[in-house]
């Protein structure tokens, strides 16, 4: 694609990457037919190549957004099938980054956007105030039809999301025999309200294994929730605590690995290093963490899962998170949960998003409503027994469209090896004994 920028403006170290990934697209439009906003609207605008069409024209220009351009980026869902699908390479992921910084920098949102926008990055990446705001949402359900409607798809989610006792804290857990590696797991912000589960599995497995996990406790959530509402600010903040807290653990007794189990967390953060490129203080530790970030399953498929126990021989639906297979580029799961004997179905299209997407299902609720029920009559289409998936959105999203329990990956990896079993795998197998033969 041909730019037009100024020297003056290339002298912008955002600016001269803005254009070098412009450079890089040749038109091809094999992005529009894996873009799930294309594939429901139909409107080239909303399709990755019209994106980068808007973007090139406001950064360009260095004119102020206007709502044509704010309304079609805020609808991509930074899923990132297009950089999958991308012939050349095009790093899509940087692009709207860059975009989206410019229309929170030049662009007056309604006000009842902005409340919204605030109220989310006010609430999600604290643990505490997120448990809080759901204790809240239960109160003020009754009276949702008297609600904006934007603040309706907020309380029904809200409202059928479970409220989890803490169960896991901060500190070490050390591996019962000969340790082969010590490795650092992220918390995270709202994971361990919803579903805390699913890293006590992760630890029970890891540790099974020889690994020591360590959960510093100035660790907490990424950054990538407050990312997403283009406060950048306040991202890059608690991706300094982050950093900060896991190199301590690196210069004192060294680590192996950070170890991720929310996939949306794993593909912010092993973006830090070029998130903070610009940062003197900052540069070099944060590309020491993102090189160490995997994903769970990433380190699982190195070290092995083990011995594994005789588990019945369910079938699986396997919904790949758009942040860990388009992201992160990981396909690990699927094998992991074959190497078991479960009978992994894969699901059609199973490239296009859930809707989720972070906080897109609570800032585009009607796109996102139709991306699940797509979601969801593909999922019952395999037949499956159940549902897994690596990531704490996509299984609270799909959970509010199907009868199908859902887990985490990590869930039957560590029932499968030993752990206990799930609450959803007992719903199964209660429902299985009750049925006529």
């Amino acid at each position: 694609m041909q730019t037009s920028f100024t020297l003056a403006q290339l002298a912008d170290p955002d600016l001269a990457d803005a254009d070098s990934i412009l450079r890089a697209c040749v038109h091809c439009g094999f992005c529009l037919a894996t873009c799930p906003t294309y594939v429901v609207l139909g409107d080239e605008l909303d399709s990755p190549r019209g994106r980068l069409y808007l973007t090139k024209n406001m950064l360009e220009s260095g004119a102020p957004a206007t709502k044509t351009e704010a309304t079609h980026l805020d609808r991509c869902l930074t899923c990132l099938s297009c950089m999958t699908t991308c012939p050349a390479s095009v790093h899509y992921m940087h692009l709207i980054d860059h975009g989206r910084a410019h229309i929170a920098r030049t662009y007056r949102r309604p006000f009842s956007e902005t409340w919204l926008r605030n109220l989310l990055n006010a609430i999600l990446p604290h643990q505490t105030r997120f448990r809080w705001a759901l204790r809240l949402s239960r109160l003020i359900y009754p009276v949702r039809a008297l609600m904006p409607k934007r603040l309706q798809a907020l309380l029904d989610l809200a409202h059928d999301s479970p409220i989890a006792p803490r169960s896991h804290k901060a500190g070490t857990y050390v591996a019962p025999g000969p340790r082969i590696r010590r490795v650092a797991l992220l918390d995270g912000c709202v994971q361990p309200v919803l579903r805390p589960q699913i890293n006590e599995a992760a630890i029970r497995l890891l540790n099974r294994r020889g690994v020591d996990v360590v959960m510093p406790p100035k660790a907490g959530c990424c950054g990538a929730l407050s990312h997403h509402l283009s406060d950048d600010e306040t991202a890059l903040r608690l991706a300094r605590a982050d950093i900060d807290a896991w190199i301590r653990e690196i210069d004192g007794d060294g680590l192996d690995a950070i170890v991720v189990t929310a996939s949306g967390c794993g593909t912010m953060i092993k973006d830090y290093g070029h998130l903070l490129r610009n940062d003197p203080s900052y540069a070099r530790k944060a590309a020491r963490i993102s090189a160490l970030a995997k994903d769970v399953s990433e380190v699982l498929a190195e070290i092995g899962l083990g011995t594994t126990e005789d588990v019945p021989k369910l079938a699986v639906a396997y919904h790949a998170a758009c942040s860990l297979q388009h992201g992160q580029r990981v396909h690990a799961p699927r094998a992991l949960l074959r190497a078991i004997g479960f009978d992994v179905r894969d699901i059609d299209e199973g490239h296009l998003c859930c809707g989720s997407a972070g906080i897109y299902n609570m800032l585009e609720p009607e796109l996102s409503a139709s991306l699940l029920a797509r979601k969801a009559a593909n999922i019952e289409h395999t037949g499956a027994a159940l549902i897994a998936t690596g990531n704490i959105g996509c299984i609270t999203q799909i959970a509010r469209a199907t009868q199908l329990p859902i887990v985490h990956t990590v869930e039957l990896l560590d029932w499968a090896t030993g752990g206990p079993q799930p609450r959803e795998i007992i719903e199964i197998m209660k429902k299985a004994c009750a049925e006529p033969a």
